[in-house]
């Protein structure tokens, strides 16, 4: 989960198509910050801990909600989306059928928590469905898990590839030099999950994913964000990397990851 939080930090001063669509930039600079994808990933993971790990969708979903609006008010300039937003800071608990990326942003504990991949896609479902609950919204939440439970599992790139081209349909036949040039800021799963996969997919360690996954551009904090929550099941988190992201958060995120990273070590 830690992933998403780097991904989020190191590509929050390119979001809005300011990346620099090269691999070679600084990782962490003075402008670079948290946003809503460490927000919303903390708030996921700190309802998935409290309901458990055999919990019911009800169960689930209203700690979802619970926790989500709690964490959305607490840090209300994070740059939520606006029919996000409109939810966040509402009585409202319906779903509002988007197929925004944030589904796939904030899923990446769900890829931690569960034996099965098939729990995992459950509750990664779940997830979305409490305001994404858009077939695409849900594609982007469950496939972002499965490749996630895929990649700690011990699973090779080809196997994940495989996996998320046979169970979600998505086109990754393209590479990054491909997709670069013409890829702008878009806010939809089905045009960001496949570009971040590719990074993870292409990437040979996860410092060069975060680099390609920042090259591509688009909305490019959601984008990285998705394509480290994987390289981190996959390769792992290098310990300078690690240590400059957590300088730029504060105490009720380190705690919540704090917790999970327990749970996940038992």
């Amino acid at each position: 989960m830690f992933g998403a939080f780097i991904g989020d930090i190191i590509g929050s001063r390119f979001e809005f198509d300011r990346s620099p669509k090269t691999t070679e930039f600084d990782l962490f600079t003075e402008e670079c910050e948290f946003t809503d994808d460490t927000v919303m990933t903390v708030a996921v993971a700190n309802a998935l801990i409290e309901a458990g790990i055999d919990a019911g969708e009800d169960t689930v979903k209203d700690l979802l909600i619970r926790y989500m609006k709690e964490y959305g008010r607490k840090y209300p300039g994070a740059g939520y989306g606006g029919r996000f937003c409109d939810w966040l800071f509402s009585d409202n608990t319906k779903p509002y059928g988007s197929y925004g990326n944030g589904s796939a942003m904030r899923v990446s504990s769900a890829g931690w928590l569960y034996d099965t991949i098939d729990r995992t896609r459950e509750v990664a479902r779940w997830t979305s469905e409490v305001t994404h609950n858009h077939p695409e919204g849900i594609k982007g939440a469950e496939s972002v898990a499965s490749c996630i439970f895929l990649a700690r599992n011990g699973r090779s790139k080809e196997e994940i590839r495989g996996y998320v081209i046979s169970e979600f349909g998505y086109d990754l036949s393209r590479t990054c030099d491909e997709i670069r040039p013409s890829y702008r800021h878009v806010e939809s799963c089905q045009e960001t999950v496949p570009e971040a996969l590719t990074a993870f997919l292409e990437g040979g360690s996860f410092e060069d994913v975060t680099r390609l996954a920042v090259s591509l551009g688009g909305d490019c904090d959601t984008l990285t964000c998705i394509a480290c929550s994987v390289a981190e099941a996959f390769y792992g988190i290098p310990d300078d990397i690690r240590h400059s992201a957590d300088l730029f958060l504060d105490p009720g995120i380190r705690n919540v990851y704090s917790r999970f990273a327990s749970l996940i070590e038992q």
